[in-house]
């Protein structure tokens, strides 16, 4: 039920113009952003956007970097090898980003002559952007007028007019408020700004009401009520997960992987072997084994928590390895010597994995 509450009518309107004076002398230094009156770098932004996607400032900063050292252009990011990009990646998570930037990369080199398009409309054209990212890329490097709302947004909006709309049912009404508030002189500025409030000030738990250049205007504030805004659904439980990591050492130490399938979870990623992720994941099924054996159960569990569900994985060691096997593994296998095994594509589960088997001494 949609409850309404009485807003102290001789409350100030939020303006943009103050906003943005807050944010001149407050603004962020990070990696991506450039400095005032300078032009921002179409390619850094999408890829600073891309990266940032569900996950934190603090956590994109040295891959970003180390993308631009590695290539510093879009078309020399087209040229990469994919599997030197998924390597990259490798710990930052949500996967397919990666496959898209990519691919999108190349799309940017082959079919636009190196040049991003200006227009969210094209942008969304391209491979793994979609309506926030088009408009922030838009806005932020060509100052194009588009409504950008990622999280942050939507908790300063809807804390900033006491929105009792639940999310996700919200995000209309949020977009239209905050299209009346973006700047249309500084719709890139107006974006980073809501963004570094949200991130800094406006934060979900502990917001710093004394510091926001929209604390008058708030009537999240007013009301006593900033923690209660945006008005979330119930969560429900976890679903859990479970599977079986079949962990190969060869004599000379390396170890046997395997890339996963392009699509699904953790797509075209390499993995230590393992069984589908389900409810049962039996290590005596010997399901997703890359070779049939007696697998030995050891003491120990890897738990890694995924965006829908947590996963609880099992590892196990065969008695023997094939000869055969030693020496020319099947197609989609391959041995990693120890000095290679670290930089291997793995995601952060698989990592777990390697952990705890060298934890175990295997």
């Amino acid at each position: 039920m949609i409850r309404y509450q009485q807003i102290p009518a001789a409350k100030p309107k939020p303006c943009s113009a103050a906003f943005l004076a807050w944010y001149d002398r407050h603004r962020r230094d990070l990696p991506w952003r450039v400095g005032p009156g300078e032009v921002a770098d179409p390619y850094r932004v999408w890829l600073s956007e891309i990266m940032l996607q569900q996950t934190t400032v603090k956590a994109v900063a040295p891959y970003y970097r180390d993308f631009l050292k590695r290539w510093p252009t879009v078309d020399a990011l087209a040229e990469a090898p994919r599997e030197d990009v998924m390597k990259a990646w490798a710990g930052l998570g949500y996967y397919s980003r990666a496959r898209n930037l990519h691919a999108c990369a190349q799309v940017i080199a082959d079919v636009h002559d190196r040049q991003f398009p200006r227009a969210a409309a094209e942008l969304k054209k391209l491979p793994g952007i979609g309506d926030y990212t088009a408009a922030a890329i838009a806005a932020i490097a060509f100052n194009a007028p588009e409504t950008v709302v990622d999280g942050n947004v939507e908790r300063v909006i809807a804390r900033l007019y006491a929105l009792e709309t639940p999310l996700p049912s919200a995000k209309k009404e949020i977009r239209k408020y905050t299209s009346k508030l973006t700047d249309p002189e500084r719709p890139g500025d107006f974006a980073q700004a809501m963004m570094d409030l949200g991130a800094t000030i406006c934060t979900p738990k502990r917001p710093a009401c004394a510091l926001c250049p929209f604390m008058e205007a708030c009537a999240a504030h007013a009301l006593g009520r900033e923690t209660e805004f945006p008005v979330k659904p119930e969560k429900k439980p976890r679903p859990q997960r479970k599977g079986v990591a079949y962990w190969v050492r060869r004599d000379d130490g390396a170890v046997l992987l395997r890339k996963r399938p392009d699509k699904g979870l953790l797509g075209g990623m390499t993995e230590i072997p393992s069984s589908p992720f389900s409810e049962t994941g039996d290590p005596a099924t010997g399901e997703g084994a890359p070779f049939v054996a007696r697998w030995q159960t050891l003491s120990g569990h890897v738990r890694h928590i995924f965006t829908h569900f947590e996963l609880t994985l099992t590892l196990v060691v065969p008695e023997s390895v094939p000869e055969t096997l030693q020496k020319n593994p099947a197609q989609g296998l391959w041995w990693s010597p120890p000095a290679e095994l670290a930089g291997e594509a793995l995601p952060s589960v698989m990592r777990k994995v390697v952990a705890l088997a060298q934890e175990k001494g295997i």
